[in-house]
């Protein structure tokens, strides 16, 4: 017997749900039950109807009503069908899993910034050290001042920091050592190192919140993965007296906190259901609607490569759609690979490999956040969000090296390995997308390691063949200190993805140029080149540094941010 989970889910109440066995790959119906979805379920079972079942969980989000069932079945694979609500199906070993927790974004932190009106009390200045004008600070700073600094040898080096007593021993200052000129990052440490407190950039600073978002970076120190780990302690407050300043801070916070937390969320918990409900939390929060294609539904709508690499997972295989803002506004597409867990498939993993693959949904969090944040500006777009989202996993069903698909663009594609599964989810999402023509269409994907050797871990690597965006792109990258490089579209290594059976190969001849490989098979199935933009990301923090802890990490989101609001920002 197994152990069959699922979430069913409808805006109906008393409509039915009809649950059948699913026989090899052919849907040959062994028995079926009918559940009328009510706050007081009925079953009604019919003949040979002998397996155990109960009420899991029952609540309503948004108007929506959930239900959670546990039914002990002899059959591996479940097919599920509803005339009105939406259902996820999960094989689960676990008698009392949490694979279905009510979904949510983690409760929405404070990001350790505040308005001077909260402060509790008389904020602790912080005075940023400057090399070119350390000099003229220290000459009015005072004897006792000076005598402190050189009692601690504080330099203004980058990274050093000198908390200043007062005469009655309470701290009165804290002295953050900037080097040549603050950044992002030079108050990334402080939430955590400083005593907790109040505590307000010094005005003799100048208007260091403008400049380089200086107190984005605080609230980035701040964060915390904390769903199974406590907290160490609270972090200490920055007040922002810039209303301007602490909103737009606040704002790109919580969009890089979604980021970290859904590439840190272990695949067990962040799955394609769980996914499909952070997608609708978002959605809900900014009025947006969701469409979902789920399971066997993905080939009757046309996204074969979708359904292949993610029909092998118990975890059904799924296609999110968002869709938000005025129909005659300008059309934005945003595309982001949700693999949820990789195993490689049947090409599988070396376990080192493989360890960090709950990030490989990272382009998926990426889109979400874009959304979110342009939701939050009213920008005016119409905005369209595509989440391929699947899990990579191995059994009698796992497409196979060798296997041909007929992707929605009509091309077919040669599987040459398995592991190279995100570009085959990619390009019939691409397709859809590209069906419409948008103005703008921007693709973001945990898509190859030949990107990570080619830029590291801290660049997003950046494709298109429109001089405009990438110039635009790149200039707000370093203004918003957030570091992408534009890598080439080389038409001479087309050749390499040919195949002797199908249209094209989904990986290349040879190991070179492995990023550009990739960016190239995905131009196939994009007609408007010019309007679309490929990053291949790294999603993942290797170490901790000030503001940037070890684990996911949003990469090129404030440059998107900024080039959106830039281009499709309200203007009174």
């Amino acid at each position: 017997m197994h152990k069959v989970k699922f979430k069913y889910r409808t805006h109906k109440a008393g409509s039915s749900l009809f649950f059948f066995p699913l026989v090899d790959t052919n849907d040959s119906f062994i028995e079926s039950f009918r559940l009328k979805a009510s706050s007081s379920p009925i079953f009604s079972p019919v003949a040979g109807f002998v397996w155990f079942i109960s009420l899991r969980r029952f609540y309503t989000v948004h108007s929506t009503l959930y239900y959670f069932v546990t039914v002990d079945v002899p059959w591996t694979f479940v097919h599920l069908r509803s005339g009105f609500g939406r259902i996820d199906c999960e094989l689960c070993d676990k008698e009392n899993g949490d694979i279905f927790e009510k979904p949510t974004c983690m409760t929405e932190p404070s990001f350790s910034l505040i308005a001077m009106d909260d402060a509790s009390h008389e904020p602790i200045p912080i005075t940023l050290a400057v090399e070119e004008t350390w000099p003229a600070w220290r000459a009015q700073a005072g004897t006792y001042t000076n005598t402190w600094i050189d009692s601690v040898q504080f330099l203004p080096k980058a990274g050093e920091t000198c908390l200043v007593p007062g005469p009655d021993g309470r701290l009165a200052n804290v002295l953050v050592g900037a080097g040549k000129k603050p950044d992002l990052w030079s108050l990334g440490r402080l939430p955590y190192q400083l005593p907790q407190g109040v505590y307000v950039l010094d005005a003799e600073c100048g208007n260091v919140t403008a400049m380089g978002g200086i107190s984005l970076g605080w609230a980035l120190g701040a964060y915390q993965f904390a769903r199974y780990k406590a907290a160490t302690r609270p972090p200490a407050e920055l007040v922002v007296s810039d209303e301007n300043a602490l909103a737009d801070a606040r704002r790109l916070a919580s969009a890089t906190y979604l980021v970290r937390d859904l590439i840190n969320t272990p695949a067990s918990d962040m799955g394609p259901a769980e996914l499909t409900a952070v997608a609708e939390e978002v959605a809900a929060a900014g009025g947006a609607v969701v469409n979902v294609i789920l399971g066997e539904d993905l080939i009757e709508h046309g996204y074969p490569t979708i359904h292949a690499v993610g029909r092998a997972s118990a975890r059904m295989p799924r296609l999110i759609d968002l869709r938000w803002g005025p129909p005659k506004a300008p059309r934005v597409t945003l595309i982001g690979k949700g693999v949820c867990f990789d195993s490689g498939g049947l090409d599988i993993k070396p376990a080192d490999n493989m360890l960090l693959m709950k990030k490989d949904m990272g382009g998926a969090a990426h889109v979400l956040a874009l959304a979110q944040s342009a939701m939050e500006q009213e920008l005016e777009i119409q905005l369209r969000v595509l989440i391929p989202a699947v899990e990579n996993s191995i059994s009698s069903r796992a497409f196979r090296p060798g296997d041909v698909i007929r992707t929605r663009a009509g091309k077919t594609v040669e599987v040459g390995n398995t592991d190279a599964e995100g570009r085959l989810i990619l390009c019939d999402a691409l397709a859809e997308a590209d069906s419409e023509a948008p103005e703008l269409m921007i693709d973001i994907a945990t898509l190859t390691g030949a990107a990570r050797i080619a830029v590291g871990t801290d660049i997003a690597a950046m494709f298109t063949d429109d001089e405009g965006i990438a110039v635009e792109l790149s200039d707000q990258a370093q203004t918003q200190q957030d570091p992408l490089w534009r890598l080439p579209m080389w038409d001479g290594y087309k050749d390499d993805l040919e195949s002797a059976v199908a249209d094209l190969n989904n990986v290349s001849s040879h190991r070179y140029a492995g990023a550009i490989g990739a960016a190239l098979f995905l131009r196939e199935f994009v007609s408007e080149e010019h309007s679309w933009v490929h990053f291949d990301i790294m999603g993942w923090n290797p170490k901790d540094r000030p503001g940037r802890l070890k684990g996911g990490e949003a990469l090129a989101l404030r440059a998107l941010d900024a080039m959106l609001a830039a281009r499709y920002r309200k203007t009174f």
